[in-house]
């Protein structure tokens, strides 16, 4: 009961940080083209520098995930999780007070600085927090749950953007981001993986710090430690052909996320004169079809069909809806794409679920955050890829008239993550036979 008690509590958690996060998503690309672009539906320069931005984001988390992952099995998720849902405030509170240019730039840097720790760290210590308390057979649906809970505050934040000002839209942000750090800390439970856990890097009460002062720089150099080098980020892909096998399909999966997400906004900004009000309309479409599909279908589909047919119908579709953004010929043909999302957001929980099921329990934070490095790896090629060629085909030196080229090249990047995910065969986990090894590893 404890552990479900802690899992409302994670829910609820993710819930409030998602909401504060993807609220802001509509109003940035206005923000953005006002600040660099005034009066402007095409802008070269605004594409460029968000897309540096993303790709600045995804080295530093690149460096950071596995790291992440890797602390949080020694010092357990709540500690872990403090640090990016407190970060996550400051960017968002200098464009609730201005959104000139010069505040621009200074959440600009300040996003990029923040967000290299931040972005993706609380999905991933999240799906960490998951595996530590659920079984094996659930996974699958329990992070199907999760998924479903961020498209839930996706759909909730998007659209008080549609009713509110572009400066309430960030204020309102602003005090969700503060109230999901404050609930979090207050209410969820730590996730205990064995009774060897370290001592918590933020306490929750009195410590015997006087007493065990002489094992302080013990512990200090243990912190440095902790950051698995390569060949132990290359063992453990080697570990399982099923796991290197959902590494390929989550690098690719994510370039064509990550190339959609920084060309998309711009491309129907310039293509069809969206605004905020269009983009946050899109967005409710994409985050209730998401929604009713992770929280209803998947888990009557998951131990139907399996997690790894689940994973290639997803990824099909995401391919299919990427494609008919490329050649959209009417304003209305982007809503009719976004109805696609009801099947390609199975991809990303069965992703997990299958590496979940590789990896021993006290390994979770670790394969995990690999798996996060490995998207944004994808997030630093993406943006370098499809945002030059984004603004090319938007200006009038494109070589020829194909507004959505760029993101008819994403589509493709999609369906070979849909080509590698057939190869992927159904074997029995194998992260039971690891558990005895745990014990070993933390007593070595």
């Amino acid at each position: 009961m404890g552990k479900l008690s802690g899992l409302r509590h994670l829910f609820m958690t993710l819930f409030l940080h998602n909401f504060a996060s993807f609220m802001v998503i509509p109003a940035i690309t206005d923000v953005t083209m006002a600040a660099l672009c005034p009066g402007r539906d095409e802008c070269s320069l605004a594409i460029y520098i968000s897309g540096f931005q993303q790709a600045i984001i995804g080295l530093g988390s690149f460096v950071m995930m596995p790291l992440v992952g890797n602390l949080s099995d020694k010092y357990g998720r709540k500690a872990l999780l403090t640090v990016p849902i407190t970060l996550t405030i400051f960017p968002l509170a200098i464009l609730a007070y201005s959104r000139t240019r010069s505040f621009f730039y200074a959440y600009y840097i300040l996003k990029i600085l923040t967000a290299m720790f931040c972005e993706g760290s609380v999905h991933c210590l999240s799906l960490a927090y998951v595996a530590d308390n659920v079984p094996e057979g659930r996974r699958a649906s329990a992070f199907g749950i999760l998924s479903g809970i961020g498209s839930c505050a996706f759909v909730c934040g998007t659209l008080s953007t549609r009713f509110l000002s572009t400066a309430s839209t960030f204020q309102v942000s602003t005090a969700m981001a503060m109230l999901s750090a404050v609930y979090m800390r207050v209410f969820l439970p730590d996730s205990i993986i064995n009774d060897n856990l370290s001592t918590p890097i933020i306490s929750e009460g009195k410590s015997d710090d006087v007493a065990n002062q002489n094992e302080e720089p013990g512990k200090k150099m243990q912190v440095f430690k902790t950051m698995p080098s390569m060949e132990d980020m290359l063992a453990l892909l080697k570990s399982s052909l099923t796991f290197s096998q959902a590494a390929i399909v989550s690098f690719f999966s994510n370039l064509a996320d990550v190339g959609l997400h920084a060309s998309l906004l711009y491309y129907l900004k310039a293509r069809f004169h969206f605004n905020k009000d269009q983009f946050a309309d899109l967005m409710v479409i994409t985050g209730v079809a998401g929604t009713i599909s992770q929280l209803l279908l998947m888990p009557i589909l998951a131990p139907a069909l399996g997690e790894e047919r689940l994973l290639s119908v997803g990824l099909f579709f995401s391919s299919a809806h990427m494609i008919f953004y490329s050649i959209a010929w009417s304003f209305w043909v982007p809503y009719a794409a976004a109805m696609f999302s009801l099947f390609y957001v199975f991809s990303q929980p069965c992703i997990r679920s299958i590496v979940s099921k590789q990896i021993g329990p006290c390994e979770q934070g670790k394969a995990q955050g690999i798996i996060s490095g490995i998207g944004s790896f994808a997030n630093v090629a993406s943006p370098l890829a499809f945002s030059p060629l984004t603004a090319l085909f938007l200006s009038e030196r494109a070589p020829f008239y194909f507004p959505g080229f760029s993101i008819m090249c994403v589509g493709f990047a999609s369906m070979i993550a849909f080509v590698q995910s057939l190869m992927i065969r159904a074997i029995p986990p194998i992260s039971s036979q690891r558990v005895g090894n745990c014990n070993y590893m933390e007593t070595a």
